[in-house]
């Protein structure tokens, strides 16, 4: 890349040898689909309105401080740590590579946006993460917000219908908003189960894998959290990039203008570096060296030496271009996903929350070495993810999230599959012969089936897809792991 200018500046914005993939390339997504017309609502511990957000168009439309009435949202403020977090979350997913000549931007880089800052004094609690919820819901037809990405959490795992993180998550899905909470990254400890809002049943809790810096390879689990929840429902349905994911560093810091200095000089030729080194020896304290915060001892030194020191300090600092770092855990790969869910409801605005999570968990692919009870559903893949979307035309929710019932003493089954050629049942109540029951195409689009109610006790069962392929009830959320490395749905019947 160029030279570039902004906030004052001139010097390149190219990436350096540490740089990763943009994330819409580490997906495959086109880039036809930027989230245009669809709004994100980002909950985190705060925020700063980021040059990629905001240049050259303004698209965050509104900023909310929970914690602080009024408060707004000021460029030339002095950044608070609590924002970092939050400006890292949301220029991941719907930043526009403003600082990096449009290299690291994310897949939802023309979405608008809304922020909402849950922090008191950077200590996050339930009830602030409630509140900001309410006021997304208050507040969702004013700004016309579909999406939802959180990346913090509460306290325990405790039952969603006791909890007020839990049901304000599930009422804003009831509201038409797509929920997307990160897992957690406590996946390798003991306490590695979901907290609120993850564990509530609608909404898309997003784990993480890590693919190495090599996009198209297999990829390894990053450990997020993961379990069974206080009600029985798996955790997470997918997961997403969680390791070598782009994020600014927060502007106005001394790590921003650290890794800007370190980038200037380790991008200049042998003859510069010689050059801002012996200017250094005038004790410029806003010359390059000093920015950098270079020893004094090394200004003497040969320039492979110099090199050799810059290159540890951009890998060290993770520092991928001036202004951007390379971040892990699942706090990122919740707006990765949020942000493809945007570039889905841009391609099928009428699209539904039920309908948008069934799509993500029966397009994604499991790890096949890992186990599936740390990885739901599996890898997402976004490129069918939004060509099913595309398509998508059936809309009624109970298509998509309807578990089998009991019906004036029969038990229905339904399944959501356009792209099937055949369904079939086969669990505990048939002896596990999926040639027994099969489900009929309704005029809807949906598979329906009945049998008569067995007598009170818990089943398993499987949905068997064009006679091969066994999968869990994606309507159903209690399930266990069945041996063979997959799921078998639990039907309980009292």
């Amino acid at each position: 890349m160029g030279t570039s200018t902004g906030r004052g500046h001139e010097h390149s914005h190219s990436q350096n040898r540490f740089a990763v993939p943009p994330t819409p390339l580490r997906l495959g997504v086109d880039s036809e689909r930027t989230g245009r017309g669809v709004t994100i609502a980002f909950l985190d511990s705060g925020f700063y309105p980021h040059p990629d957000l905001t240049q050259p168009i303004n698209r965050i439309v509104a900023y909310e401080d929970i914690t602080s009435t009024g408060a707004s949202l000021q460029s030339n403020r002095t950044p608070d740590d609590s924002d970092w977090h939050g400006t890292m979350t949301s220029v991941a997913g719907a930043g526009n590579g403003r600082l990096s000549d449009g290299v690291y931007r994310g897949l939802a880089s023309e979405a608008r946006l809304v922020l909402v800052k849950v922090s008191d004094r950077g200590k996050i609690t339930e009830p602030n993460i409630e509140r900001g919820l309410r006021w997304v819901i208050a507040n969702k037809d004013r700004y016309n917000i579909r999406v939802i990405s959180i990346s913090l959490g509460g306290d325990d795992d405790v039952s969603y219908q006791q909890n007020a993180v839990d049901q304000a998550a599930e009422d804003a899905v009831r509201a038409g908003m797509v929920v997307v909470v990160a897992a957690g990254n406590s996946g390798c400890t003991e306490r590695h189960k979901t907290v609120p809002p993850a564990n509530a049943p609608s909404v898309i809790t997003v784990g993480g894998y890590d693919d190495n810096n090599k996009p198209g390879s297999e990829p390894a689990l990053y450990c997020s959290s993961f379990g069974v929840t206080a009600d029985g429902i798996v955790k997470p349905e997918v997961i997403a990039p969680a390791m070598w994911v782009a994020a600014p560093i927060l502007p106005g810091t001394d790590a921003y203008r650290r890794a800007e200095a370190v980038s200037i000089i380790a991008s200049s030729p042998d003859y510069m570096i010689r050059e801002i080194a012996r200017a250094a020896s005038g004790g410029n304290e806003n010359g390059l060296w000093k920015r950098a915060d270079l020893p004094d001892w090394l200004r003497v030194a040969a320039v492979d030496a110099i090199r050799a020191e810059l290159s540890r300090l951009l890998e060290e600092g993770k520092i991928i271009a001036a202004h951007y770092q390379h971040v892990d855990g699942t706090s990122f790969a919740a707006p990765v996903i949020a942000s493809l869910v945007a570039l889905m409801i841009e391609a099928n605005p009428l699209i539904t929350p039920a309908a948008v999570k069934h799509i993500l968990i029966s397009t994604a692919n499991r790890i096949g070495s890992a186990p599936a009870i740390r990885q739901g559903y599996g890898v997402v893949d976004a490129t069918r993810a939004l060509e099913e979307a595309e398509r998508e035309s059936h809309f009624a929710e109970e298509l998509f999230d309807c578990p089998p019932r009991v019906v004036d003493r029969r038990l229905e089954f339904t399944h959501h599959n356009d792209s099937a050629s055949s369904v079939s049942l086969a669990g505990d109540f048939n002896n596990w012969d999926h040639t027994r029951v099969p489900l009929a195409r309704t005029e809807r689009g949906n598979w329906r089936a009945e049998i008569d109610a067995p007598l009170p006790g818990v089943y398993r069962y499987k949905l068997v897809i064009d006679g091969r392929r066994w999968i869990e009830d994606p309507a159903n959320l209690i399930k266990e792991p069945d041996g063979y490395g997959g799921f078998n749905s639990v039907l309980q019947i009292s």
